[in-house]
């Protein structure tokens, strides 16, 4: 797996805006071998030098599905991500605003097309649905780090989605405690 890079130290602890410290930043690292992996997938997943799908597509992919599913926060993240990466300011709208069909890009439109359907109906995930990414121009090693992401992405957001659930308990409890 890849070193963390220090820019993203972690960044499940920076979009859910837990201080080191605070209730919710302990109960998390209580397993930190759990928060190192999630890192760590990250990392590896959004590893420039990850063969198959170039970085600008899976944060695109990455982009797409905080869209959908929604989550703010991450939506910001990988926009910043993609900012730095040089990525087509077009492009980077289209996927912000979680409108693929209008892309003229067979390959990136299926792409996104997939993402769309796991993140909202993962049942409908099936053998068609695979089969429209080889057709649109996608070698295998491709589809599976796709459907990597994407199951990576789901879990991310929802991780996100509960510490941020936690926070905000934590916060209105001390807020009872302190009245």
């Amino acid at each position: 797996m890849t070193q963390a890079n220090p820019a993203t130290a972690d960044v499940v602890d920076n979009v859910a805006g837990l201080a080191a410290g605070s209730a919710t930043h302990a109960l998390r690292h209580q397993r930190e071998k759990v928060a190192a992996a999630t890192q760590g997938s990250y990392d590896a997943l959004f590893d420039p030098a990850l063969p198959g799908l170039p970085l600008t597509e899976r944060l695109l992919v990455a982009l797409y599905a905080a869209r959908l599913t929604p989550a703010p926060e991450l939506v910001a993240h990988y926009s910043a991500r993609l900012a730095q990466a040089g990525a087509d300011a077009d492009l980077v709208t289209v996927a912000g605003q979680g409108n693929a069909d209008s892309l003229a890009d067979p390959r990136l439109r299926a792409i996104l097309a997939f993402t769309r359907t796991l993140i909202e109906n993962p049942v409908a995930g099936d053998e068609a649905a695979l089969k429209a990414l080889p057709a649109a121009g996608l070698a295998t090693p491709e589809v599976v780090t796709l459907a990597q992401l994407i199951a990576f992405l789901s879990y991310q957001v929802r991780l996100v989605a509960g510490l941020k659930a936690l926070k905000a308990l934590n916060t209105l409890q001390s807020q009872e405690a302190a009245a």
